[in-house]
């Protein structure tokens, strides 16, 4: 599973507090606390006014740069802004995100095309959200032509079939599900991401909805997600599901994690 930390974002009571005080101590402990914990990119979201959206961008990736290697995900709804923090990070990370609305791939699909740049991608466009799989598998379809266009390996994109609200679905979680098995069908190497909390909003013990949708999500080919790793217990689940789905030989993977502390103990 490719972890994508979600820890450093303003919208995030005490990392807003943190950004607003200038607190750099605070943000370089969450980037390190979330490599150590085995995040695979470090995502960045400043969720403050557009008008300093990108200074605060800058002043969070120079940290996070200075606490850690770990490759940095750039976070903002803005791809404008996406596409000026490509140029302040050190190495190759993820762009989070672009879809097929109005022109945020022409944007940066050309910056990242003949780099080592992954990118996460909204199965959305000007329409907005599709109500069913199919329409979102047709959304799909236009994102990977647009990535066939630039020479985009399908290998360096996460796409997010858009887990909305548990309790506003109509049929659970069974469209996004057969979405992700058609989506790796078709494209064995592309990877499924998606925000795992998105699933439980308004509803009660979050965790627990959270961690089902990420065992159930996994199991139709999710391999990459946007979580806390911090929380050891969804990290647990996480190594236990892998061994569980034949990903992890002879389980030294959680036999590994376990013994370095990224888990565990369970009680």
């Amino acid at each position: 599973m490719i972890i994508i930390g979600e820890k450093i974002n303003g919208a995030i009571p005490s990392v807003a507090e943190a950004i607003a005080k200038k607190d750099a101590g605070f943000i370089k402990e969450l980037a390190t606390a979330q490599a150590a914990a085995g995040a695979n990119f470090i995502d960045i979201c400043a969720s403050t006014d557009v008008a300093v959206e990108l200074e605060t961008m800058k002043w969070l990736i120079n940290l996070v740069q200075e606490a850690t290697d770990t490759p940095i995900s750039v976070d903002s709804p803005s791809i404008e802004i996406c596409a000026e923090c490509i140029k302040l990070c050190n190495k190759p990370g993820l762009v989070n995100s672009v879809s097929l609305e109005g022109n945020k791939i022409d944007v940066i699909f050309p910056i990242i095309a003949d780099s080592k740049w992954e990118c996460a991608a909204l199965l959305c466009d000007d329409t907005g959200i599709p109500k069913d799989g199919a329409q979102r598998m047709k959304v799909f379809a236009g994102i990977m032509e647009k990535a066939k266009e630039y020479g985009i390996d399908p290998s360096r994109l996460h796409i997010d079939p858009l887990v909305e609200m548990l309790c506003t679905s109509e049929d659970g979680i069974n469209t996004v599900l057969a979405v992700i098995k058609e989506i790796k069908a078709q494209f064995p190497t592309i990877h499924v991401t998606g925000g795992a909390s998105n699933i439980s909003f308004n509803l009660p013990a979050r965790k627990f909805v959270n961690q089902a949708f990420l065992i159930l999500a996994m199991g139709a080919g999710m391999d990459s997600a946007i979580i806390n790793p911090l929380h050891k217990h969804m990290m647990g689940l996480i190594y236990a599901t892998e061994a569980l789905n034949g990903m992890d030989e002879y389980c030294m993977e959680f036999i590994n994690g376990y013994r370095e502390g990224l888990f565990g103990p369970v009680k």
